[in-house]
């Protein structure tokens, strides 16, 4: 189902199942099937796997390639050319209660341009991940990660820099 969405040139939408409401694509963007993404916008080249979960508020700039099962939360915005692995979450309450009575803060998560975050991260909100950066598979982050580094555990700890030719 798609409704009161804006889809650019020769864009690709494999729709069966997914539900897209509102949303803001780019040209030449695919999106494969059984994808849902509501209010958000999506830049130009962008490629999002199956199963990926997009809530109203995200920002995805252009070039950018998300893997099958990712769930992108508000107040997530992700800058061109990042690649997001399969089964990365990201989260925007660090303290979710289910009767907080609306009376919670979002947390502003950036992942900066060029950023990779490798299958099954964890993303806690209110962080920012620097450009270029590399969080290595299954890592949770929780702190911000400066540009050109290499981050990977539970916590995510720093272990060099690893900057681009």
């Amino acid at each position: 189902m798609i409704e009161d969405t804006t889809i650019g040139n020769n864009s690709d939408i494999k729709h069966r199942l997914s539900i897209i409401n509102g949303a803001s694509i780019g040209s030449h963007t695919r999106i494969l099937d059984q994808v849902n993404l509501f209010k958000c916008r999506i830049g130009d080249g962008c490629k999002i796997g199956p199963f990926v979960y997009i809530e109203p508020g995200v920002i995805i700039g252009n070039r950018v390639k998300i893997r099958s099962f990712v769930a992108i939360v508000e107040g997530v915005t992700i800058e061109d050319d990042v690649f997001i692995g399969p089964f990365v979450s990201f989260t925007n309450d660090k303290y979710p209660r289910i009767d907080n009575d609306g009376n919670w803060t979002l947390l502003r998560t950036v992942v900066q341009k060029g950023a990779s975050i490798g299958s099954s991260s964890v993303i806690i909100g209110g962080i920012t991940i620097g450009s270029n950066s590399l969080i290595g598979a299954g890592s949770v982050v929780t702190k911000d990660i400066p540009n050109d580094t290499l981050a990977f555990g539970n916590p995510a700890k720093i272990i060099r820099n690893i900057k681009s030719n």
